[in-house]
């Protein structure tokens, strides 16, 4: 597991790859919480590089979520249409909550 940040504008992207399951999700979600605190008024978490998410990677980022509302900043997810992680996300209906986009661009 890996994360990368970088600033866009008003938009902080965190960049992570690797896995994200039980053994690492405490790390990733410390990671990317000393990665975002900045004044960014977006947060972009790209999962793009991720190849496997079990359920901690996704109650890890519900609670980022939870973090980034508290600070009143958005929370953003990239994640490629047709990734297999892309589809466990939808299964688990992480949209509804978290905004899914397919680039960096939109």
């Amino acid at each position: 597991m890996d994360v990368v940040a970088a600033d866009r504008e008003d938009v902080r992207i965190a960049r992570v790859s690797g896995e994200i399951d039980l053994s690492n999700a405490r790390a990733v979600l410390e990671a990317i919480g000393d990665a975002v605190r900045s004044g960014a008024t977006s947060i972009v978490v790209d999962l793009s590089g991720v190849t496997f998410l079990d359920s901690s990677g996704i109650a890890m980022l519900f609670r980022l979520q939870q973090r980034i509302a508290y600070s009143r900043q958005e929370l953003r997810l990239v994640v490629p249409r047709g990734s297999t992680v892309r589809r466990v996300l939808e299964l688990a209906r992480v949209p509804d909550l978290i905004p899914i986009q397919d680039t960096l661009d939109g």
